[in-house]
């Protein structure tokens, strides 16, 4: 009788269930579901960089989720589920009680935003890594070296620092903090109280500054220095870390009838979702795996023996074991590249939203359908003009930065920026620009770990826009001067959880093995001209340029 796995892959908008024979890494069935109160638009406040989520809303779509994807499997698969693990977005922590609840399923809590997760892309926390930064060059150890050197507002203590000194009701009653990554797998085995919880080393290592080189943690003393709000939190939290080939227990009964499985199904130690999605791509040393959506988020494993000595600075971090035990884990990414692309088609279709939903000249359902079809068409037509413009050194010139800079050397206060406008500049050419943007921001990441003697040989795109868009992959190609390989599923990340499940279920023994065997291979290759690399080599001067100024002489001026 087969085994089967089950990846649950937490994103920023809905969670997907995907169940995989785990002798063959067939596809037996999947099922997205999308967060109820988030796609509300509650408790968040763009304006205000504010993005918070409901713990009730990761409990809905896990049970849907996989009820779903079981009612389109074949009869016995429930029966013989024999593992399941997480990957979700991260840093994405919500602060606890002493029975490890999410401050947010307390009724005095249920609309605070403040006692629910803090999403990734949140940047509330801006003065609290600010402080972190300071802190940390001039403490007697550096707790941020592992992290690039740069601590960045998305990351867990920034974020618990801000929310505990903005809500003195919420400071009141938590307890400890936990990571998304790390309460899914905590509720489902019922192992939800602080001290039992299982801590990614993945979200340990990357976002909270955890190493064993100083004994976990940093210490008190510096965590009271960051915030006086932070006192006794070390000692409630961990001092251990666990890899994702670990196990956490078996599904607790009441969970096994809420979700149709059995509590055989053993539950591994989750990731971050790129970690894990560079899993499910294969990924090997010396490959460089860009994880492409609304942000990018870039990993690479490298042996032991080649990191000996190294620091790469500006990256999120460099963290045994954080994407395969038994090396060492690198991770880098852009806070906007899809996100960029979203951005410019909202603003063009400010009128059809405006203007010509308003229009009493054709019918209610002529407008929806005509508003709908001009909306999904604006991303395809733009990138139709914008592939036959060739590629010029005097062109438009912009800066990917709408949302901050994650790496090289974070900072979440920096703004995007477009130059070399003119009355000739069409949507299409600031499109182009605006592609460009983002691939630049890639080659700034590849340059930064390439110069601190990490070699890089392949590299690999996931996700929707690598799937869908030549353009943008091309760019990228052409920039970097490097082949660019398609991961052939756009659930990479929920394979690579799958794959961790069948590790830690005992079906494979590392997860290497599980990658052989569950690998789904490659749909398309883009290869580099030569001279476009050329030009963009003469551009991206520029972009540097426009990006220093950008951020010494322009921002540097206005923030205070």
């Amino acid at each position: 009788m087969s085994k089967y796995v089950i990846g649950l892959d937490y994103g920023s908008d809905s969670c997907r269930a995907l169940i995989v024979d785990a002798g063959t890494g067939e596809e037996i069935a999947s099922s997205v579901k999308y967060y109820k109160r988030w796609m509300e638009g509650k408790y968040c406040n763009p304006q205000a960089n504010q993005y918070r989520q409901h713990p009730k809303d990761y409990m809905e779509v896990l049970i849907d989720s996989i009820r779903e994807a079981l009612s389109l499997s074949p009869a016995g698969v429930a029966e013989n589920v024999v593992g399941m693990s997480f990957d979700t977005t991260g840093s994405t922590p919500a602060l606890i009680d002493e029975q490890g609840t999410p401050l947010a399923l307390l009724p005095e809590f249920a609309d605070n935003p403040n006692a629910m997760f803090v999403l990734w892309k949140d940047h509330t926390a801006v003065k609290e890594a600010a402080r972190i930064n300071e802190l940390a060059a001039s403490w007697h150890t550096d707790y941020t070296m592992y992290e690039g050197g740069v601590y960045s507002s998305e990351w867990v203590w920034a974020k618990m620092a801000h929310v505990l000194e903005k809500d003195a009701a919420v400071r009141a009653k938590a307890y400890s903090w936990v990571e998304h990554c790390d309460w899914m797998p905590a509720l489902i085995t019922g192992k939800t109280k602080p001290e039992q919880i299982m801590r990614s080393r993945c979200a340990a290592g990357h976002k909270a500054m955890w190493s064993e080189e100083w004994g976990g943690l940093p210490e008190e003393e510096f965590l009271v220095k960051i915030s006086p709000v932070l006192k006794g939190f070390r000692n409630r939290l961990y001092r251990h870390t666990y890899t994702s080939d670990q196990l956490v227990g078996n599904l607790t009964p009441e969970w096994a009838e809420k979700l149709g499985l059995t509590t055989k199904v053993v539950v591994g130690v989750s990731a971050f979702d790129c970690h894990m999605g560079a899993v499910g791509v294969e990924i090997e040393p010396h490959t460089f795996v860009r994880v492409i959506g609304t942000s990018t988020c870039d990993i690479m494993v490298a042996p032991y023996e080649e990191m000996e000595g190294k620091l790469i600075p500006g990256i999120c971090g460099q963290v045994d074991g954080s994407v395969i035990p038994g090396m060492i884990g690198l991770e880098a990414g852009q806070s906007a590249f899809g996100d960029i692309y979203a951005w410019f088609k909202n603003l063009l279709a400010w009128p059809l939203e405006n203007i010509v939903s308003q229009s009493s000249l054709i019918d209610a359902g002529t407008k929806a359908k005509l508003i709908a079809e001009t909306d999904d068409k604006i991303i395809e037509e733009l990138s139709k003009e914008a592939m036959k413009i060739p590629v010029q050194e005097s062109s438009v010139l912009a800066i990917d930065w709408m949302n901050g800079r994650r790496t090289p050397d974070a900072s979440q206060l920096v703004k995007g920026t477009i130059t070399g406008l003119n009355l000739g500049s069409s949507a299409p050419i600031i499109f182009k620009a605006l592609v460009e943007a983002t691939a630049f921001g890639s080659k700034a990441i590849v340059d930064r770990i390439v110069e601190n003697g990490i070699r890089i040989d392949t590299v690999i795109g996931i996700g929707g826009i690598s799937q869908k868009s030549p353009l943008v992959m091309q760019t990228l190609a052409d920039v970097l001067n490097m082949p660019i390989k398609v991961a052939k599923t756009v659930q990479s990340c929920a394979f690579g959880a799958a794959m961790f499940a069948a590790v830690v279920a005992g079906v494979y023994t590392k997860v290497e093995e599980a990658q052989k065997v569950m690998g789904q291979g490659f749909c398309d290759e883009y290869h580099p001209n030569k001279k476009n690399h050329e030009l963009y080599l003469k551009v991206y001067k520029n972009y540097q340029k426009l990006g220093q100024f950008t951020e010494k002489e322009f921002f540097s001026t206005i923030r205070h």
